[in-house]
């Protein structure tokens, strides 16, 4: 097995990092590096829908189903008329990937190939301004946001079939958003993904090697170096992370070794909710409005113990592409060192 030495700098032009997580390397290619501002997107050419056209503004309240609604950050009772003022509605998913149902009816084809009923929910979260993304939005309606999330999560677990809960925002065409209107959405799965399956087994293996969580381990480590902290506040951390899988990849997590987010506090709520406006305000300054996705990663709601896991989301903007390579090999390369996109980030102001 190779020898690893601490260095203090190593000036090659092209980088391989380790991944503690995934266990992946992620290439850094500094040598074929841009400028942080070269990775802005071109404002040429943007699609844009009128509200006038657009499925969640016509008749919307006449048209939804939902199962839940919010009017300036509070919670509306179930059953109620939605009111005028809403200002974010949870519904059924038109075109759904998962479905409720009683049963998973699994089977073999030909005692090789496994399939069952994609049972779930696939719901829409619904934003009430069409033209205001979430970069845009309040501190206030940002911990709208937070509420809303936490809430569905708290609903949906205690569903038939529900072991995972999938929160995720797609911003932009290049980020999968086929309605321009801004959206997040829900989708509970009987399964377990791969990535997930991935980090839960490795954060499980460093923990009980060295009885502590490997997130808090890189967390102390960063706030200390301060190389790729791009914001930090009472209860969260922002950080570009050592190995980042693309230009300008942010993740927030709790300083706390915190494994649920259903069990986020008001305080912390708060927190996260000023860390989101902070940090996509940056990357939507300083990236001119970037297409982006959005996804939480938090222990599974299967009833097993995941004490090891530390819950976090991760922000990942479109300032890049995959190509052959990546593709071929699944090892991802970032033209960008993350420590000069977090100086980057830091300097805009929000």
């Amino acid at each position: 097995m190779a020898s690893f030495k601490k260095t203090k700098k190593n000036n090659f032009p092209s980088e391989l990092r380790f991944d503690l997580i995934s266990k992946d390397w992620i290439v850094i290619a500094s040598g074929r590096a841009k400028r942080p501002a070269s990775f802005k997107r071109d404002s040429v050419g943007r699609k844009t829908i009128s509200a006038t056209s657009c499925p969640f503004c016509i008749n919307f309240e006449k048209q939804a189903n939902p199962s839940l609604v919010f009017a300036d950050g509070k919670k509306v009772a179930t059953g109620e008329k939605i009111p005028k003022n809403w200002t974010v509605i949870v519904m059924p998913n038109r075109y759904p990937a998962f479905l409720p149902s009683s049963k998973l009816d699994k089977r073999l084809e030909g005692g090789l190939y496994q399939r069952m009923n994609a049972v779930g929910f696939h719901e829409v979260v619904v934003f009430r301004n069409h033209n205001k993304q979430l970069a845009e939005f309040s501190l206030a309606e940002m911990k709208e946001v937070i509420d809303v999330y936490q809430q569905r999560y708290l609903d949906l677990r205690k569903k038939k079939f529900v072991n995972y809960i999938a929160i995720f925002h797609n911003q932009g065409a290049k980020a999968g958003a086929s309605i321009i209107h801004p959206h997040s959405q829900i989708i509970t799965t009987p399964l377990l993904d791969v990535d997930l399956r991935q980090a839960l087994a490795n954060s499980k293996d460093y923990f009980k090697s060295h009885k502590k969580c490997v997130y808090c381990q890189m967390a102390n480590w960063e706030r200390r170096t301060k190389k790729r902290v791009v914001f930090e506040n009472r209860n969260f951390l922002a950080l570009c992370p050592f190995a980042s899988k693309s230009a300008f990849q942010t993740i927030i997590s709790p300083k706390k070794h915190l494994s649920y987010f259903e069990r986020i506090t008001e305080e912390e709520k708060r927190d996260l909710a000023e860390m989101f406006r902070i940090v996509l305000r940056k990357l939507y300054k300083g990236l001119n409005n970037p297409d982006y996705n959005f996804y939480l990663h938090t222990a599974p709601c299967d009833t097993k113990d995941y004490s090891h896991y530390h819950w976090h989301w991760t922000i990942l903007p479109k300032a890049t592409m995959w190509a052959g390579f990546e593709l071929g090999t699944r090892i991802e390369i970032s033209t960008i060192a993350p420590e000069v996109a977090t100086a980057y980030l830091r300097k805009i102001q929000t």
